[in-house]
């Protein structure tokens, strides 16, 4: 990502493609291109990025043996 691009960006008001850092186009807001909006796509399709939440109650538990789920 070239600085020089970056620095165009910001003097025009615009934020920089966060893929590729060039700036961002109006109708592929807030990349610069399709291609830059679908490698993103990929990346969170792929878990690549991650949001995180609260766990589920399953991790929460400890895991229980065949012998104690026959006395309860």
């Amino acid at each position: 990502m070239g600085s020089c691009i970056v620095k165009q960006a910001a003097k025009k008001g615009l934020a920089p493609c966060p893929i590729c850092g060039k700036p961002a186009k109006t109708e592929t807001k807030p990349f610069c291109s399709p291609r830059c909006a679908d490698i993103d796509l990929g990346r969170w399709l792929g878990e690549r990025y991650v949001i995180p939440g609260p766990e589920d109650e399953e991790t929460l538990r400890s895991p229980r043996s065949d012998e104690e789920d026959r006395f309860h």
